[in-house]
Protein backbone atom coordinates (compact mmCIF):
# COMPACT_ATOMS: atom_id res chain seq x y z
CA UNK A 1 0.00 0.00 0.00
CA UNK A 2 2.73 2.51 1.03
CA UNK A 3 4.35 1.51 -2.64
CA UNK A 4 0.74 2.83 -3.94
CA UNK A 5 0.89 6.10 -2.64
CA UNK A 6 4.59 6.78 -3.66
CA UNK A 7 3.70 6.34 -7.34
CA UNK A 8 0.90 8.99 -7.13
CA UNK A 9 3.02 11.53 -4.66
CA UNK A 10 5.56 10.89 -7.90
CA UNK A 11 3.10 11.87 -10.54
CA UNK A 12 1.61 14.52 -8.60
CA UNK A 13 4.79 16.28 -8.31
CA UNK A 14 5.43 15.66 -11.98
CA UNK A 15 1.52 17.30 -12.73
CA UNK A 16 2.26 20.66 -10.58
CA UNK A 17 5.81 20.58 -12.34
CA UNK A 18 4.62 20.84 -15.75
CA UNK A 19 2.10 22.91 -15.02
CA UNK A 20 4.33 25.36 -12.84
CA UNK A 21 6.73 24.94 -16.46
CA UNK A 22 3.98 25.99 -18.41
CA UNK A 23 2.78 28.84 -16.66
CA UNK A 24 6.36 30.49 -16.85
CA UNK A 25 6.11 29.42 -20.22
CA UNK A 26 3.13 31.64 -20.58
CA UNK A 27 4.44 34.78 -18.82
CA UNK A 28 7.50 34.55 -20.60
CA UNK A 29 5.73 34.78 -23.63
CA UNK A 30 2.62 37.14 -22.99
CA UNK A 31 4.65 39.51 -20.70
CA UNK A 32 6.58 41.47 -23.40
CA UNK A 33 3.09 41.56 -25.22
CA UNK A 34 1.58 42.99 -22.77
CA UNK A 35 3.34 45.50 -21.74
CA UNK A 36 2.10 48.29 -25.17
CA UNK A 37 -1.52 47.71 -23.60
CA UNK A 38 -0.62 48.57 -19.98
CA UNK A 39 1.10 51.82 -21.21
CA UNK A 40 -2.08 52.94 -22.57
CA UNK A 41 -4.09 52.35 -19.79
CA UNK A 42 -5.23 55.86 -18.43
CA UNK A 43 -4.13 57.17 -15.37
CA UNK A 44 -7.29 55.91 -13.64
CA UNK A 45 -9.66 56.90 -10.41
CA UNK A 46 -9.27 59.03 -7.73
CA UNK A 47 -9.80 58.87 -4.04
CA UNK A 48 -12.98 61.58 -4.46
CA UNK A 49 -14.01 58.98 -7.62
CA UNK A 50 -13.79 55.98 -5.96
CA UNK A 51 -15.75 57.13 -2.42
CA UNK A 52 -19.50 56.68 -4.49
CA UNK A 53 -18.15 52.96 -5.43
CA UNK A 54 -16.51 51.99 -2.53
CA UNK A 55 -19.50 53.46 -0.56
CA UNK A 56 -21.87 51.38 -2.80
CA UNK A 57 -20.50 48.01 -2.62
CA UNK A 58 -20.40 48.31 1.17
CA UNK A 59 -23.85 48.78 1.72
CA UNK A 60 -24.66 46.57 -0.93
CA UNK A 61 -22.30 43.76 0.63
CA UNK A 62 -23.35 44.78 4.16
CA UNK A 63 -27.50 44.30 3.00
CA UNK A 64 -26.43 40.72 1.26
CA UNK A 65 -24.63 39.49 4.52
CA UNK A 66 -27.04 40.84 6.95
CA UNK A 67 -30.24 39.10 4.82
CA UNK A 68 -27.75 35.68 4.87
CA UNK A 69 -27.21 36.07 9.02
CA UNK A 70 -31.17 35.65 9.56
CA UNK A 71 -31.44 38.26 11.68
CA UNK A 72 -31.87 40.99 9.44
CA UNK A 73 -30.27 44.45 9.95
CA UNK A 74 -31.66 45.20 13.32
CA UNK A 75 -29.87 41.99 15.06
CA UNK A 76 -26.44 42.39 13.15
CA UNK A 77 -26.28 46.21 13.46
CA UNK A 78 -24.45 46.45 16.38
CA UNK A 79 -21.64 44.14 14.64
CA UNK A 80 -22.35 45.96 11.28
CA UNK A 81 -21.50 49.45 12.26
CA UNK A 82 -18.06 48.70 13.55
CA UNK A 83 -16.74 46.71 10.20
CA UNK A 84 -18.97 48.75 8.12
CA UNK A 85 -16.41 52.03 8.19
CA UNK A 86 -13.38 49.75 7.98
CA UNK A 87 -14.78 47.97 4.88
CA UNK A 88 -15.80 51.18 3.08
CA UNK A 89 -12.12 52.69 3.84
CA UNK A 90 -10.60 49.29 2.46
CA UNK A 91 -12.63 48.97 -0.62
CA UNK A 92 -12.11 52.64 -1.71
CA UNK A 93 -8.96 52.64 -1.47
CA UNK A 94 -8.76 49.26 -3.24
CA UNK A 95 -11.15 50.26 -6.09
CA UNK A 96 -8.74 53.70 -6.45
CA UNK A 97 -5.74 51.60 -6.64
CA UNK A 98 -6.60 49.16 -8.98
CA UNK A 99 -9.18 51.27 -11.59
Amino acid sequence: MGERNRGDLKLLAIAILVAVLVLVAVIAVFLPAATPALAALSEGMSIKEAVPWGFGVTVALFVVLAVAAGDGLIGELQFMLGSFFSFFLILTLLIAWVF
